[in-house]
Formats: structure tokens, sequence, C-alpha cells
């Protein structure tokens, strides 16, 4: 199984009282042991961290994906070619 790892990124809260983390993005290691980086938010500080996923998280993402509770989608797509598109 490729390597993976959370690209997160440290907030300050407001009031000082410590660090929020934001999730940003997905890492993969390739064969040549770089490492693509896939940012789904850019951090205005600047700051990114990876982390390596945890076993329980894969194992807790492999049964989202195997009982089909994915995170579900905001546009609901035609069941069928034949209806037309909703834009």
């Amino acid at each position: 199984m490729k390597k993976m790892w959370k690209v997160i990124c440290p907030i300050e809260k407001k009031d000082g009282t410590g660090t929020h983390w934001m999730r940003n993005g997905v890492a993969y290691g390739n064969k040549d042991e770089s490492i693509n980086v896939y940012l789904d938010t850019l951090p205005l500080n600047g700051k990114i961290q990876l982390r390596e996923w945890t076993e329980e998280e894969l194992r807790e993402r492999d049964q989202r994906r195997s009982s089909g509770t994915n995170r579900s989608s905001l546009a609901t797509l035609p069941s069928s070619a034949s209806e037309a598109l909703p834009f």
C-alpha cells in the first residue's frame, strides 16, 4: 500500500489558549521516495504539516468505503442519461 499523509495547518485560537489543526489536503509517497502533495486549501499563515495516517484512521476509511457511507455529494446527478442536467 502506498504511504499516505494528512496535510494539516496549525491555526492559533483567537483567545490564545491553544492551536486548532485544519485539514488542508492529502499527500502520497512515490516509488522514488518523493511525495506528491494535493492541497484543497492554501494556508494563510504559510504553514503546513504532513502527518502519517494512523492504522485506526485507515480502518475507519476502509469501513466507510465498504459500507457506502462516504461523504455525500453536494450535487445530485441524474439517474439516467436522458435526464437533463440541473445547470
